[in-house]
């Protein structure tokens, strides 16, 4: 079992820039797919980046493509969402989970393949 903590949320005006971490523990989080996924107020929880064990390989929503990064550091048990260029609409709870690596690369963009969950962090941007 691994739990996950997530950090770096806040208030941001539009066009700034916020830098997410998911803190591993109990298990390191090389040993599993990792994702990030947000949900905003009266929408349905939606995907938004994901990264294999190794970091060698990503997946962004299209929503986000060119804007957020993620990435990880094994080494810190951490992986990362870097955001830029935010705008009102990534306003929401950003959430990181993690898949077990049996389950495979694929339905990455889906929430219910993640097995563990952290609580999440509220992000703010405003205009």
């Amino acid at each position: 079992q691994v739990q996950l903590v997530e950090s770096g949320g806040g208030l941001v005006q539009d066009g700034g820039s916020l830098r997410l971490s998911c803190a591993a523990s109990g298990r390191a989080i090389s040993t599993y797919y990792t994702g990030w996924f947000r949900q905003a107020p009266g929408k349905e929880r939606a995907f938004v980046a994901a990264i294999t064990e190794s970091g060698l390989s990503t997946d962004y929503a299209d929503s986000v493509k060119g804007r957020f990064t993620i990435s990880r550091d094994n080494a810190k048990n951490t992986v990362y969402l870097q955001m830029n260029s935010l705008k009102s609409e990534d306003t929401a709870v950003y959430y990181c989970a993690v898949k077990r690596l049996a389950a495979g690369w694929g339905r990455r963009s889906i929430s219910d393949e993640y097995d563990y969950w952290g609580r999440g962090t509220q992000v703010t941007v405003s205009s």
